[in-house]
């Protein structure tokens, strides 16, 4: 049999490989995995229909209760979107004009601008070079040498922007969990709620000490998830939904996703429209059914990318590094995301033969015009500028076949090789 780079392949990877020009491999394949599930879908589909009833109702509560024993948590709130889902938590923890937010630079925009949407500062802390989630370290020397306690005796002052510090927003970037042990036992001596951005990894399981693990989500004050069709979790459209322990903040995040309303017509708050629809609820609560196996099998393709890109020799040269594998479920790769040498021009090559990518986030937060008056610069968050310029996101999704991979890794080695 021939072999790739010392990996012996079988006839139709030879195949795949003598037709590369013509095969196309998409970063996702939804029509692949709604294959699998079209039955379930479409009666699913079909019972919303009957019912009529299409925002909230009884079936967005039927998947919030199956949410809450999947998580292992209190409750379970669905709301229209991520980005709402982290919007009504700070909302929830009563952020606003005055507060400020540790985040880092290196995520998605809604990260950030649930934060500054409510009138309150973020504070950027810089990734950790190797994983691109936010540096536990890096944040405990920030609180150590640019707070001190504020005037009225509660909670945190930084010292540049004079902004009471409320809270922590780790990201769960990629798919893989924050190191939230370390980050607990911080925010707990700084007196700082903490918000997860849940967006890109349900289903991991953060580790909180030998052999204890939680869903990521669960941890902090608030989960934040999003159901965008592209999650390892994913809908039809735009969906959300956030998690707690503490009964005060759930109602309080109920509340909130109706305008603030406590009774009909009768407004506690000024709120948000942002209701999870029933369709959504329905589709969401068929795959949450096949959410644990989907999740193995993103594991597996992991280990074959990761086995065939050791055996091309390139890793640690010009493949920088791998996304990091463990035992535990601590990273579900909603994203299977290399750091790589000349990540432009292999994007363009794999491109141009049919293998699509992606690169999350081509220009840190910190350097967005929008954020401009914040006053950071370039230089200032060295890792998240430098994963900016060098990650790449590969195909990945549990219906990817191995000869698939074996082409992309084929294709990047002999980009490097060319």
């Amino acid at each position: 049999m021939p072999a790739v780079f010392g990996v012996e392949v079988g006839p139709a990877t030879s195949a795949l490989i003598v037709d590369h020009f013509t095969m196309k491999i998409p970063l996702l394949d939804l029509k692949a995995q709604y294959r699998t599930i079209k039955g379930e879908m479409r009666q699913a589909i079909d019972e919303v229909l009957e019912s009529q009833q299409f925002v909230l109702g009884p079936t967005v509560k039927r998947f919030e209760e199956q949410a809450v024993a999947y998580l292992q948590c209190g409750s379970a709130v669905g709301v229209a979107s991520g980005s709402d889902a982290l919007l009504l938590s700070l909302m929830a923890l009563g952020i606003g004009a005055g507060d400020a937010v540790l985040v880092p630079p290196f995520t998605f925009f809604s990260t950030v601008s649930s934060i500054t949407r409510l009138g309150a500062t973020p504070i950027f802390v810089d990734i950790e070079a190797g994983s691109c989630l936010l540096d536990v370290k890096k944040m405990e020397a920030l609180l150590a040498e640019r707070c001190r306690p504020h005037p009225d005796g509660q909670g945190l002052m930084e010292s540049k922007t004079r902004r009471r510090i409320r809270a922590v927003l780790p990201v769960h970037l990629f798919g893989q969990c924050c190191s939230m042990a370390p980050l607990v036992a911080v925010a707990q001596r700084y007196q700082l709620r903490i918000v997860e951005d849940v967006a890109q990894a349900f289903g991991a399981r953060a580790p909180l000490a030998p052999g204890v693990a939680r869903p990521a989500g669960t941890i902090g004050d608030l989960g934040c998830y999003s159901f965008f069709p592209t999650k390892t979790l994913g809908g039809m459209g735009d969906g959300g939904l956030v998690a707690s322990n503490q009964q005060e903040l759930a109602d309080k995040v109920r509340m909130l996703r109706v305008h603030g309303e406590n009774s009909k017509y009768h407004h506690q708050e000024i709120g948000l429209n942002s209701r999870l629809d029933a369709i959504q609820a329905a589709v969401l609560m068929v795959k949450l059914r096949h959410i644990n196996q989907w999740c193995e099998e993103r594991l597996e393709r992991a280990r074959l990318y990761q086995s065939l890109f050791s055996a091309t020799g390139l890793v640690g040269k010009q493949i920088i590094s791998l996304p990091s594998l463990s035992g535990a479920r601590d990273h579900v790769f909603n994203c299977y995301v290399i750091q790589v040498r000349q990540r432009d021009a292999l994007k363009r090559y794999l491109d141009d033969r049919g293998i699509q990518t992606e690169i999350y986030y081509p220009l840190p937060l910190h350097l967005q015009p929008c954020f401009s008056h914040l006053g950071y610069r370039r230089g200032d968050f060295p890792n998240s500028e430098l994963a900016a310029s060098q990650v790449l996101a590969l195909p990945m999704y549990p219906e990817l076949s191995a000869e698939q991979q074996e082409l992309v890794v084929q294709e990047t080695g002999r980009f490097y090789r060319s």
